[in-house]
């Protein structure tokens, strides 16, 4: 595959995910979350908040991957 098909695809993908994960996180926050005290929140969101770069992390690796020579 081409590399900028790859880095392409990838970042396509990348906002994708940080689009559908921000609506998946605030939709469970706004519904578990109600009457939690603050540090619940700080705790959830501070989470959530860092939880996404795991699988952003495997999308780069694989655009970085083996270039065609």
């Amino acid at each position: 595959m081409p590399v900028r098909l790859r880095k392409f695809i990838g970042t396509t993908l990348i906002i994708v995910l940080v689009l559908v994960y921000a609506l998946v996180a605030n939709t469970i926050a706004v519904a578990t979350l109600g009457n939690a005290p603050w540090w619940g929140h700080l705790l959830y969101f501070l989470l959530t908040g860092l939880l996404w770069v795991l699988p952003a992390m495997v999308i780069i690796k694989w655009m970085a991957g083996p270039r065609q020579q």
